[in-house]
């Protein structure tokens, strides 16, 4: 199986640079299943339901959140009723939504796909991550009655990712980092079998902070003081993430590759 995995979409020019660039590359690479970080898609600050639809016609197979999941009030209503729409796992008992589901592609082979939140440096405390998805592994194994796992892990400490994609290893086909919105260049292939990727940046203009218009990241660093609220870039976009091709007998990696499209960095493509 051939699988895509976008980090986190920042603002308005991030999703036209995905929607736009998506079918192109799910025919030119031969794509099975396209999954987006979609969290930051909304003026930078969650994901309303109109974009999440909008998205999801562009030929993106799910999307997943994370700790701004229910910024944009309508997507508590709309993740119950659109299954292609994943939030952490670990968020609350009572969130609503899905945390975990399993998918089939074109040719019938089932993909799961959850999402799970870190704990180190985050602004609340959510549920154990790594118990979490323990439970998800054990009823659901890789090989078995699924064909492929992919695992966004949104966090913020590189740490926490990099020893959740050990934990994971050998459980999972994917597991990749979101949230920092800057691409680590660690694409691997670990001891069991599971391609793994600290971070895989953000769909987003990289000429800012972190997507964001310099302008006010910059005064609230030099001066201590807000004068505004952030605005999303709005200059040319890089699709950063990760492309992996699956076994589908063990449903483990069997190639890895990190992908820059467009905009300001170096290109990077299968």
């Amino acid at each position: 199986m051939k699988i895509l995995f976008l980090g986190d979409i920042v603002g308005s020019a991030g999703r036209k640079a995905v929607m736009e660039r998506i079918p192109k590359l799910r025919k030119d690479w031969g794509l099975d299943f396209v999954v987006v970080n979609g969290e930051n898609a909304t003026n930078g600050m969650g994901l309303s339901a109109d974009h999440a639809k909008a998205l999801l016609e562009a030929e993106v197979d799910c999307l997943t959140l994370g700790d701004h999941s229910f910024d944009q009030r309508d997507m508590m209503q709309f993740c119950e009723r659109d299954i292609r729409i994943i939030r952490p796992i670990n968020f609350a008992k009572t969130a609503p939504g899905r945390g975990v589901r399993i998918f089939e592609d074109a040719r019938g082979r089932r993909i799961l796909v959850a999402q799970v939140l870190g704990q180190v440096f985050m602004k609340r405390a959510f549920d154990d991550p790594f118990s979490a998805l323990d439970q998800v592994f054990m009823t659901h194994k890789l090989g078995g009655a699924i064909q492929a796992a992919l695992i966004d892990v949104h966090c913020e400490a590189t740490s926490e990712k990099m020893a959740m994609g050990h934990f994971c290893d050998g459980k999972a086909s994917v597991v990749v980092g979101t949230h920092t919105h800057v691409c680590t260049g660690d694409a691997q292939i670990l001891p069991g079998g599971t391609a793994y990727l600290t971070d895989a940046g953000m769909c987003g203009d990289y000429n800012s902070v972190i997507g964001m218009n310099k302008a006010e990241p910059l005064r609230r660093f030099v001066t201590g003081m807000a004068s505004g609220r952030f605005e999303p870039a709005k200059g040319e976009v890089t699709l950063s993430g990760v492309y992996v091709e699956t076994d589908d007998k063990t449903g483990l990696a069997a190639r890895v590759k990190q992908i820059r499209v467009g905009g300001r960095l170096e290109q990077s493509t299968p």
